[in-house]
C-alpha cells in the first residue's frame, strides 16, 4: 500500500469520542432483507426518526453505501434524553448529492433549518439539519471508498501491526492519532442502520489495544506549553480591557482561555485518578468527571458583557488555572515554573489597576 494511500485512508469523520462497548444484537427488518444488509438496533431505541430513516433508505436500490448512528443517540453510558442531538455517519458513493442538495431530507421529515460546515475534526463535511418536530441531525458524509479504504488498512494492521514503523514517525503518529479518535466514536456507542456492502462488520478491528482511546500523558515540554500560552492569554486580554475592547476581551477569556482552561481540567483529573479516567469530550459531562472544587469555581469563571464583570472572572479562571496546574505538576512529577508565575501575576496587578 502506497504511503499516499494510506494517509487519505484516515481522513474519515470525528464528531465526539471516548470507551464504551455498544449493544451488537441483530435485529433484521423488512421483506427483502439480504444476508449483505444488517441493521442494528439498540433493544431499547426508541426514535422513531431513525426507524423511519433507515426504512426509507432501505428502500432506495440507488445507493449503495452504509449509514452508522453514534453520539449520545447511541451511548450505552450516560445515554441519549430529549435534548440529544443525532449524529449520523453516511457512507455514500454519491457524497455530493447530499452536501449539494437538501430534498432528500423530505424523506424523512420536514427540514425547518439546514445548513453544511466543516466537521469539527476529520477534514469532512457535514449537513446540520433542524426538523420541524425540534429534533436536530448532523449527518456526516463522506465516500464509500474512504470507509472501504479503512477497512482494508484496519485487516492489514491485525495482521502487520508493525507496517506504520515504515512510515516517517511524524506522518504514522498522525495516522494513528486519527484512528484513535475514530475509534473512541465507535468504542463510545454506535447502531449500524444499513451496510449494503458488508464493511460495518470490520469496524471491531478498532477494538485492538494499538488504538486506545485514552490520551497519552503530556511531555513536560507540552504542559510549559499550555501555561505559557495561558498566562500570555491573559496578559493579552487584561491588555484588551485596559483599550475598552470589551468585546474582544470577553472572547479572550470566555474563549480561548477556557479552552486551556479544559485541558488542564482533563490533565488534573486523569492525573489524580487514573490515567484512563473518563474525562469525555469539549467539557461534556464537566460536572461529573472535574474536581468538585474546580466545577464550583467555575460559576464565577465566565463573563457577561461588562468590564467588572471581565475583570472578575479573569481572577476566578487565574487561580482556577493555577492550582490546578500546580497539582497536575505534582501528580506528573514535573517541576512547576513558580518563578514565571510571580512575575506574570505581577505584570497583571500592575496592567490591572491602572485606571479600570
Amino acid at each position: 500500500m502506497r504511503h499516499s494511500s494510506i494517509a487519505a485512508i484516515i481522513s474519515l469523520l470525528f464528531l465526539v469520542s471516548g470507551c464504551s462497548r455498544p449493544d451488537d444484537r441483530m435485529y433484521p427488518i423488512g421483506p427483502s432483507v439480504k444476508a449483505d444488509l444488517v441493521v442494528f438496533f439498540k433493544s431499547d431505541a426508541t426514535d422513531d426518526q431513525i426507524y423511519t430513516f433507515a426504512k426509507e433508505t432501505i428502500a432506495d436500490p440507488t445507493d449503495r453505501g452504509y449509514r452508522i448512528v453514534i453520539g449520545s443517540r447511541a451511548r450505552v453510558d450516560r445515554p441519549a434524553d430529549e435534548w440529544s442531538d443525532l449524529d449520523i455517519v453516511f457512507f455514500t458513493t454519491n457524497p455530493e448529492y447530499y452536501l449539494s442538495k437538501a430534498d432528500w431530507l423530505e424523506i424523512i421529515g420536514n427540514p425547518l433549518l439546514t445548513f453544511v460546515q466543516n466537521t469539527p475534526t476529520g477534514g469532512q463535511r457535514e449537513r446540520r439539519v433542524l426538523f420541524d418536530s425540534g429534533l436536530d441531525v448532523d449527518f456526516t458524509i463522506v465516500s464509500n471508498a474512504e470507509a472501504i479504504s479503512l477497512v482494508r488498512f484496519l485487516r492489514v494492521h491485525s495482521r502487520f501491526p508493525q507496517l506504520l514503523k515504515l512510515l516517517p514517525k511524524t506522518k504514522s503518529r498522525k495516522i494513528m492519532q486519527e484512528i484513535t479518535d475514530f475509534a473512541g466514536i465507535i468504542h463510545r456507542g454506535m447502531r449500524v442502520l444499513i451496510d449494503k456492502d458488508g464493511v460495518a462488520v470490520h469496524l471491531p478491528l478498532l477494538n485492538n489495544d494499538s488504538f486506545s482511546c485514552v490520551p497519552r500523558k503530556p511531555s513536560q515540554t507540552e504542559f510549559l506549553g499550555v501555561l505559557n500560552e495561558f498566562w500570555y492569554l491573559a496578559i493579552l486580554m487584561t491588555k484588551k480591557l485596559r483599550q475598552g475592547k470589551l468585546w474582544t476581551a470577553s472572547r479572550i477569556g470566555n474563549c480561548s482561555m477556557k479552552q486551556l482552561l479544559l485541558q488542564m481540567l482533563e490533565w488534573h483529573a486523569r492525573a489524580t485518578n487514573n490515567w484512563d479516567y473518563d474525562t469525555w469530550h469539549s467539557g461534556s459531562f464537566v460536572e461529573h468527571w472535574a474536581d468538585p472544587r474546580a466545577v464550583t469555581a467555575l460559576s464565577n469563571a465566565f463573563a457577561r458583557y461588562n468590564q467588572q464583570d471581565i475583570k472578575n472572572s479573569l481572577s476566578a479562571t487565574l487561580d482556577t488555572f493555577q492550582w490546578l496546574a500546580i497539582e497536575t505538576a505534582e501528580q506528573l512529577h514535573f517541576q512547576y515554573p513558580a518563578v514565571v508565575d510571580q512575575r506574570v501575576i505581577g505584570l497583571l496587578t500592575t496592567v490591572r489597576f491602572r485606571g479600570i
